[in-house]
């Protein structure tokens, strides 16, 4: 494959990780094949940050942004994106590293599905917790999700390190204005965006990121969910104001033939498990409000389930 047709960015956002911020930038750097561009949002740190970004930019070709003010991840990452110019986008977390084949087997995936929009890897953990997590063996169409995140607020994806999509993608959902719901975990923003914007998802099983768990990580640490009880209730209404930024932003709405739009989206998955029927299932029923489409959704729905899985395509999951 000619890498050197796709333009490539990767995007690094960092707060008082000086620590580890290090050996983030050089496996960016030290990639197989070169990303195009590597940008660096520091999001005011009060560690010496600064002057790890100031010693690799002397020595590299890296764009870097010094914030004034501290704002939170999905501030940088709106900083990040309006800076780059890549056709594919990628994100590191500055306490993460890549694998140095990570960007070529990246590419070479995207090359091959050319109606690939998103990708997430598998990743190993490492630090205080070490292991391989994948969620499924092999490589994975995930197909569409539209409707799917719109009625259910499904999570298809992954952490922020293993992310990455086309910027046609992209540049419907970044830049967000809600900055302060999402000063972490802002790559709910990335995954659920993709989704609600028409990405076509597509999972990569090979562990090409390296996740580092240390007592900083609010994603891992569970102690950070369980000292707000409030948090999933807070969350769901920073999904809601989220997802109506998007949808007006983009113009979208819900379908009037929902059941119908339902099992077309369905069908975007060349190998649905059992969880994909129940989700749609659940949406039919609950959300479909003429009568006559959501009886008839729900027989098409099972006759297309005895369809796969007489095809043995049915994945048992």
């Amino acid at each position: 494959m000619d890498t050197k047709k796709i333009k490539t960015s990767c995007l690094i956002n960092n707060y008082n990780y000086a620590a580890f911020l290090s050996e983030a930038i050089a496996s960016a750097l030290q990639q197989t094949v070169k990303f195009d561009e590597i940008i660096i949002v520091d999001d005011a740190s009060t560690d010496n940050s600064a002057e790890v970004i100031a010693k690799f930019a002397q020595q590299t070709d890296i764009k870097y942004i010094l914030k004034d003010k501290n704002q939170g991840q999905l501030s940088s990452f709106n900083e990040a994106f309006l800076n780059a110019s890549g056709d594919i986008i990628f994100f590191l977390d500055a306490d993460d590293a890549y694998e140095p084949e990570y960007l070529e087997t990246a590419l070479n995936f995207y090359d091959r599905r050319s109606e690939c929009d998103f990708v997430f890897c598998a990743y190993k953990k490492f630090g205080a917790v070490e292991g391989i997590f994948q969620d499924y063996q092999i490589d994975v169409d995930l197909g569409y999700s539209v409707i799917r995140t719109l009625c259910n607020g499904e999570w298809i994806g992954s952490i922020t390190s293993t992310l990455s999509m086309r910027r046609n993608i992209l540049r419907k959902v970044l830049p967000i204005p809600n900055t302060e719901d999402w000063r972490v975990r802002a790559d709910d923003c990335l995954v659920w965006g993709a989704s609600l914007v028409g990405a076509k998802k597509f999972y990569l099983s090979q562990p090409l990121v390296r996740y580092r768990i240390h007592q900083n990580n609010q994603f891992h640490n569970s102690k950070f969910v369980n000292t707000d009880k409030d948090y999933e209730y807070k969350r769901f209404w920073k999904r809601n104001s989220l997802f109506n930024y998007i949808l007006q932003k983009n113009n979208l709405e819900l379908p009037l033939l929902l059941a119908f739009t339902s099992l077309n989206e369905l069908k975007t998955i060349p190998c649905p498990n059992t969880q994909d029927f129940i989700s749609y299932l659940k949406i039919i029923f609950l959300f479909e409000k003429n009568l006559y489409w959501k009886i008839k959704g729900i027989l098409l729905l099972f006759n297309y389930l005895v369809k796969v899985l007489l095809s043995g395509k049915l994945q048992l999951r």
